[in-house]
Protein backbone atom coordinates (compact mmCIF):
# COMPACT_ATOMS: atom_id res chain seq x y z
CA UNK A 1 0.00 0.00 0.00
CA UNK A 2 1.38 3.65 -0.59
CA UNK A 3 1.30 5.43 2.49
CA UNK A 4 0.13 9.37 2.25
CA UNK A 5 0.39 11.71 5.54
CA UNK A 6 -0.80 14.92 6.24
CA UNK A 7 -0.30 17.50 8.12
CA UNK A 8 -3.69 20.07 8.50
CA UNK A 9 -2.59 23.40 7.74
CA UNK A 10 -5.25 26.47 8.52
CA UNK A 11 -6.91 25.91 5.13
CA UNK A 12 -7.83 22.58 6.56
CA UNK A 13 -9.52 23.41 9.40
CA UNK A 14 -13.34 22.93 9.92
CA UNK A 15 -13.26 20.81 6.70
CA UNK A 16 -14.89 17.64 6.14
CA UNK A 17 -12.20 14.86 6.65
CA UNK A 18 -13.52 13.28 3.16
CA UNK A 19 -14.19 16.52 1.24
CA UNK A 20 -10.53 17.66 2.20
CA UNK A 21 -8.79 14.91 1.16
CA UNK A 22 -10.84 15.14 -2.21
CA UNK A 23 -9.64 18.13 -2.70
CA UNK A 24 -5.84 17.09 -1.29
CA UNK A 25 -5.48 13.91 -3.22
CA UNK A 26 -7.03 15.56 -6.11
CA UNK A 27 -6.55 12.55 -8.55
CA UNK A 28 -8.57 10.38 -6.11
CA UNK A 29 -12.45 10.19 -6.21
CA UNK A 30 -14.64 11.68 -3.09
CA UNK A 31 -16.29 8.25 -3.47
CA UNK A 32 -13.21 6.12 -3.59
CA UNK A 33 -12.18 8.30 -0.35
CA UNK A 34 -15.31 7.18 1.92
CA UNK A 35 -14.57 3.50 1.11
CA UNK A 36 -11.24 4.15 1.96
CA UNK A 37 -12.24 5.61 5.44
CA UNK A 38 -15.08 2.97 5.86
CA UNK A 39 -12.42 0.25 5.10
CA UNK A 40 -10.39 1.92 8.09
CA UNK A 41 -7.72 2.59 6.01
CA UNK A 42 -7.46 6.37 6.67
CA UNK A 43 -6.63 7.22 10.57
CA UNK A 44 -6.91 10.85 11.70
CA UNK A 45 -4.41 11.63 15.06
CA UNK A 46 -4.04 7.51 14.25
CA UNK A 47 -7.71 6.89 14.84
CA UNK A 48 -10.90 5.86 12.72
CA UNK A 49 -13.15 8.67 11.87
CA UNK A 50 -15.87 9.07 9.55
CA UNK A 51 -16.43 11.05 6.37
CA UNK A 52 -17.99 13.86 7.84
CA UNK A 53 -15.53 14.39 11.18
CA UNK A 54 -14.59 18.03 11.04
CA UNK A 55 -10.87 18.53 11.10
CA UNK A 56 -9.21 20.86 13.29
CA UNK A 57 -5.89 22.37 12.63
CA UNK A 58 -2.77 20.57 13.79
CA UNK A 59 -4.89 17.15 12.99
CA UNK A 60 -2.05 14.58 11.37
CA UNK A 61 -3.50 12.13 8.92
CA UNK A 62 -2.79 8.98 7.40
CA UNK A 63 -3.88 7.48 4.10
CA UNK A 64 -3.22 3.64 2.57
CA UNK A 65 -4.22 3.25 -0.84
CA UNK A 66 -3.96 -0.01 -1.63
CA UNK A 67 -1.37 -0.22 -4.67
CA UNK A 68 0.93 -2.79 -6.56
CA UNK A 69 4.13 -0.74 -5.83
CA UNK A 70 5.92 1.31 -2.78
CA UNK A 71 5.27 4.94 -2.68
CA UNK A 72 8.73 6.70 -3.40
CA UNK A 73 9.82 10.15 -3.71
CA UNK A 74 13.19 10.29 -5.46
CA UNK A 75 15.33 12.92 -5.31
CA UNK A 76 16.15 14.98 -8.70
CA UNK A 77 18.49 17.32 -9.63
CA UNK A 78 16.41 19.74 -10.32
CA UNK A 79 18.27 23.49 -9.83
CA UNK A 80 16.94 25.99 -7.06
CA UNK A 81 17.19 28.83 -5.85
CA UNK A 82 18.84 28.58 -2.29
CA UNK A 83 19.37 32.21 -0.96
CA UNK A 84 19.27 31.10 2.55
CA UNK A 85 20.58 27.65 4.52
CA UNK A 86 21.12 27.07 8.07
CA UNK A 87 21.22 23.84 10.77
CA UNK A 88 17.16 24.87 10.84
CA UNK A 89 15.45 26.57 8.12
CA UNK A 90 16.00 26.94 4.18
CA UNK A 91 15.15 30.37 2.02
CA UNK A 92 13.92 28.90 -0.99
CA UNK A 93 13.34 31.69 -3.91
CA UNK A 94 11.11 29.42 -6.26
CA UNK A 95 10.47 29.94 -9.97
CA UNK A 96 7.18 29.90 -11.63
CA UNK A 97 5.75 26.60 -13.01
CA UNK A 98 7.53 24.58 -10.10
CA UNK A 99 4.56 22.52 -7.95
CA UNK A 100 5.96 22.52 -4.01
CA UNK A 101 5.18 18.72 -3.34
CA UNK A 102 4.21 15.79 -5.21
CA UNK A 103 0.57 14.00 -5.23
CA UNK A 104 -0.70 11.51 -6.38
CA UNK A 105 -0.43 10.65 -9.69
CA UNK A 106 2.82 13.45 -9.84
CA UNK A 107 5.82 12.23 -7.64
CA UNK A 108 8.32 13.96 -9.84
CA UNK A 109 9.60 17.27 -10.99
CA UNK A 110 8.59 19.02 -7.69
CA UNK A 111 10.45 21.44 -5.45
CA UNK A 112 10.48 18.91 -2.81
CA UNK A 113 12.13 16.35 -5.57
CA UNK A 114 14.81 19.05 -5.61
CA UNK A 115 14.90 19.63 -2.05
CA UNK A 116 15.32 15.89 -1.44
CA UNK A 117 18.94 16.39 -3.75
CA UNK A 118 19.77 19.63 -2.70
CA UNK A 119 19.13 19.46 1.34
CA UNK A 120 21.09 16.43 3.56
CA UNK A 121 18.26 17.24 6.29
CA UNK A 122 14.30 17.53 5.94
CA UNK A 123 11.64 17.64 8.47
CA UNK A 124 9.87 14.49 8.88
CA UNK A 125 6.46 15.94 10.00
CA UNK A 126 3.86 16.42 6.77
CA UNK A 127 5.26 12.92 5.43
CA UNK A 128 7.18 11.17 2.83
CA UNK A 129 5.76 13.74 0.21
CA UNK A 130 5.54 17.16 1.53
CA UNK A 131 9.19 16.88 4.18
CA UNK A 132 10.26 20.15 5.25
CA UNK A 133 7.19 21.97 3.21
CA UNK A 134 5.89 24.54 6.56
CA UNK A 135 3.67 26.72 3.66
CA UNK A 136 3.13 26.73 0.05
CA UNK A 137 3.51 28.60 -3.07
CA UNK A 138 0.91 27.72 -6.04
CA UNK A 139 2.84 26.18 -8.96
CA UNK A 140 2.52 29.51 -10.91
CA UNK A 141 3.46 31.89 -8.12
CA UNK A 142 6.88 33.05 -7.63
CA UNK A 143 9.13 33.70 -4.83
CA UNK A 144 10.17 33.31 -1.15
CA UNK A 145 9.15 30.26 1.08
CA UNK A 146 10.75 28.48 4.39
CA UNK A 147 11.73 25.22 4.24
CA UNK A 148 12.11 22.90 7.96
CA UNK A 149 14.98 20.88 8.31
CA UNK A 150 13.96 19.40 11.72
CA UNK A 151 10.67 18.91 13.50
CA UNK A 152 11.24 21.06 16.48
CA UNK A 153 11.77 24.10 13.39
CA UNK A 154 9.27 23.12 11.49
CA UNK A 155 6.84 22.69 14.77
CA UNK A 156 8.02 26.37 15.46
CA UNK A 157 6.95 27.99 12.28
CA UNK A 158 3.89 26.10 12.20
CA UNK A 159 3.06 27.54 15.36
CA UNK A 160 3.96 30.77 14.17
CA UNK A 161 2.59 31.10 10.73
CA UNK A 162 -0.96 29.84 12.79
CA UNK A 163 -0.74 33.04 14.84
CA UNK A 164 0.04 35.37 11.97
CA UNK A 165 2.95 35.74 13.04
CA UNK A 166 5.16 35.09 9.36
CA UNK A 167 5.31 38.27 7.38
CA UNK A 168 4.22 37.74 3.80
CA UNK A 169 4.33 40.47 1.35
CA UNK A 170 3.49 39.77 -3.17
CA UNK A 171 3.66 42.10 -5.83
CA UNK A 172 1.10 41.39 -8.20
CA UNK A 173 0.04 42.36 -11.64
CA UNK A 174 -3.66 43.38 -12.06
CA UNK A 175 -6.17 44.63 -14.67
CA UNK A 176 -7.48 47.85 -14.65
CA UNK A 177 -6.75 50.78 -13.07
CA UNK A 178 -7.50 50.58 -8.76
CA UNK A 179 -8.94 53.72 -7.51
CA UNK A 180 -6.93 53.92 -4.15
CA UNK A 181 -3.80 53.97 -3.46
CA UNK A 182 -4.31 51.23 -0.67
CA UNK A 183 -7.14 49.58 1.00
CA UNK A 184 -7.74 46.46 2.62
CA UNK A 185 -9.90 43.42 1.58
CA UNK A 186 -11.65 41.60 4.34
CA UNK A 187 -14.00 38.76 2.94
CA UNK A 188 -14.06 35.11 4.28
CA UNK A 189 -12.60 32.05 1.83
CA UNK A 190 -14.29 29.44 1.32
CA UNK A 191 -14.59 26.59 -1.48
CA UNK A 192 -16.40 27.35 -4.53
CA UNK A 193 -20.06 25.38 -3.71
CA UNK A 194 -19.70 24.42 -7.50
CA UNK A 195 -16.27 23.60 -8.30
CA UNK A 196 -14.55 22.31 -5.62
CA UNK A 197 -11.11 22.38 -7.19
CA UNK A 198 -11.50 26.48 -6.89
CA UNK A 199 -11.57 28.74 -3.60
CA UNK A 200 -14.38 31.70 -3.40
CA UNK A 201 -15.85 34.41 -1.51
CA UNK A 202 -18.37 32.05 0.82
CA UNK A 203 -19.93 34.30 3.51
CA UNK A 204 -21.85 31.19 4.95
CA UNK A 205 -19.37 28.59 5.34
CA UNK A 206 -15.72 30.54 4.45
CA UNK A 207 -13.15 31.57 6.70
CA UNK A 208 -11.81 35.18 7.58
CA UNK A 209 -9.38 36.63 5.15
CA UNK A 210 -7.89 39.69 5.15
CA UNK A 211 -5.46 41.39 2.46
CA UNK A 212 -3.85 44.29 3.23
CA UNK A 213 -3.09 46.57 -0.58
CA UNK A 214 -0.91 49.37 -1.35
CA UNK A 215 -0.53 50.68 -5.11
CA UNK A 216 3.21 50.80 -6.51
CA UNK A 217 2.20 51.46 -10.20
CA UNK A 218 -0.67 52.39 -12.48
CA UNK A 219 -0.37 52.06 -15.73
CA UNK A 220 -3.03 52.24 -18.78
CA UNK A 221 -5.07 49.28 -18.07
CA UNK A 222 -3.16 47.58 -15.44
CA UNK A 223 -1.70 48.50 -11.82
CA UNK A 224 1.04 47.54 -10.05
CA UNK A 225 0.44 46.21 -6.50
CA UNK A 226 1.90 45.24 -3.03
CA UNK A 227 -0.31 42.97 -0.96
CA UNK A 228 0.33 41.75 2.44
CA UNK A 229 -1.29 38.74 4.01
CA UNK A 230 -2.91 38.94 7.48
CA UNK A 231 -4.15 35.83 7.22
CA UNK A 232 -3.31 32.39 4.74
CA UNK A 233 -5.66 31.21 2.68
CA UNK A 234 -5.51 29.20 -0.30
CA UNK A 235 -5.21 31.51 -3.19
CA UNK A 236 -6.09 34.09 -0.75
CA UNK A 237 -4.92 37.38 -2.96
CA UNK A 238 -5.88 35.62 -6.34
CA UNK A 239 -9.70 35.77 -5.31
CA UNK A 240 -9.34 39.05 -3.16
CA UNK A 241 -8.42 40.79 -5.87
CA UNK A 242 -10.65 39.16 -8.39
CA UNK A 243 -13.42 39.84 -6.04
CA UNK A 244 -12.75 43.65 -6.58
CA UNK A 245 -12.54 43.30 -10.14
CA UNK A 246 -8.97 43.16 -10.49
CA UNK A 247 -8.06 39.67 -11.37
CA UNK A 248 -4.05 38.88 -11.63
CA UNK A 249 -3.18 39.32 -15.14
CA UNK A 250 -2.44 35.82 -15.95
CA UNK A 251 -4.82 33.79 -13.97
CA UNK A 252 -6.20 30.78 -15.19
CA UNK A 253 -8.55 30.47 -12.86
CA UNK A 254 -10.01 33.98 -11.03
CA UNK A 255 -9.85 36.03 -14.51
CA UNK A 256 -11.58 35.44 -17.51
CA UNK A 257 -9.74 37.63 -19.69
CA UNK A 258 -9.13 36.01 -22.92
CA UNK A 259 -5.49 36.56 -23.27
CA UNK A 260 -4.39 34.99 -19.77
CA UNK A 261 -3.41 32.05 -21.67
CA UNK A 262 -0.37 33.21 -22.57
CA UNK A 263 1.42 34.35 -19.68
CA UNK A 264 1.51 30.94 -18.88
CA UNK A 265 0.29 31.76 -15.34
CA UNK A 266 -0.52 34.67 -13.20
CA UNK A 267 1.76 37.82 -12.63
CA UNK A 268 2.27 36.72 -8.86
CA UNK A 269 5.38 37.34 -6.43
CA UNK A 270 6.13 36.18 -3.16
CA UNK A 271 8.67 39.14 -2.56
CA UNK A 272 9.69 39.30 1.37
CA UNK A 273 9.43 36.66 4.10
CA UNK A 274 10.08 37.63 7.75
CA UNK A 275 9.90 35.70 10.71
CA UNK A 276 11.20 34.76 13.78
CA UNK A 277 14.16 32.18 13.51
CA UNK A 278 13.03 28.67 15.21
CA UNK A 279 16.23 28.60 17.16
CA UNK A 280 18.31 31.88 17.47
CA UNK A 281 14.33 33.64 18.51
CA UNK A 282 15.93 36.80 16.19
CA UNK A 283 13.73 38.20 13.41
CA UNK A 284 15.05 37.74 10.15
CA UNK A 285 13.93 38.54 6.65
CA UNK A 286 14.71 38.11 3.24
CA UNK A 287 13.74 40.08 0.28
CA UNK A 288 13.94 38.91 -3.15
CA UNK A 289 13.90 40.69 -7.10
CA UNK A 290 11.14 40.62 -9.09
CA UNK A 291 11.67 37.60 -11.53
CA UNK A 292 11.82 38.48 -15.28
CA UNK A 293 9.10 37.90 -16.63
CA UNK A 294 7.86 40.59 -14.24
CA UNK A 295 10.14 43.03 -15.27
CA UNK A 296 9.40 42.27 -19.36
CA UNK A 297 5.72 42.84 -18.73
CA UNK A 298 5.94 45.89 -16.94
CA UNK A 299 8.78 47.65 -19.65
CA UNK A 300 5.84 46.77 -22.30
CA UNK A 301 3.08 48.03 -20.86
CA UNK A 302 4.97 50.95 -19.68
CA UNK A 303 5.05 52.02 -23.34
Amino acid sequence: MDLIEIFVDEDGDSERLDAFLAIELNEVSRTYIQRLIKDGLVLVNEAIKKPRYQLKEGDYIKVQIPKPKNLEINSENIPIDIIYEDEDVVIINKSKNMVVHPAPGNYTGTLVNALLYHIDNLSSINGVIRPGIVHRLDKDTSGLLIVAKNDSAHKFLSEKLKDRDIKREYVAITYGELNDDEGTINAPIGRHPKDRKRMAINEKNGKDAITNYKVLQRYKGYTLVKAKLETGRTHQIRVHLSYINHPIVGDPVYSNRKDDGKYNGQFLHAIKLGFIHPRSKEYMEFKTDLPDNFKQFIEKISK
